[in-house]
């Protein structure tokens, strides 16, 4: 799911778990995340949303929660942000899908 400026902010309000993946066409890492993202969305579609929030292409939810490098990984709550849970640099896919789970089981 690419998350905007325009539909963010409803999607956190809505209180269901939220993972949002910062990132950005020229970071490596981040591409190299990609595919695991758009996995992990699909395996979780249902019980969390998992999205990517294009940095180059929007900002107000990265100078929000302050997002000075990247890939960084935020994650949500009831609305709120889960600031333990939090991810910076390039994960594996065996870390974000434990993190996602905690986050569903809270």
């Amino acid at each position: 799911m690419t998350l905007t400026d325009q539909n963010v902010h409803e999607i956190i309000a809505s209180g269901q778990p939220v993972v949002i993946d910062f990132w950005a066409t020229w970071c490596g890492p981040c591409v190299r995340m990609s595919p695991i993202v758009e996995e992990l969305a699909q395996e979780y579609e249902g019980k969390a949303v998992i999205g990517k929030y294009n940095i180059e292409e929007e900002n107000d939810l990265a100078a929000k929660y302050r997002i000075m490098s990247i890939p960084t990984i935020l994650f949500f709550k009831n609305g709120e942000q889960v600031p333990s849970l939090r991810l910076a640099g390039a994960q594996t896919k065996a870390t974000l899908e434990e993190r996602v789970k905690q986050l569903i089981e809270m």
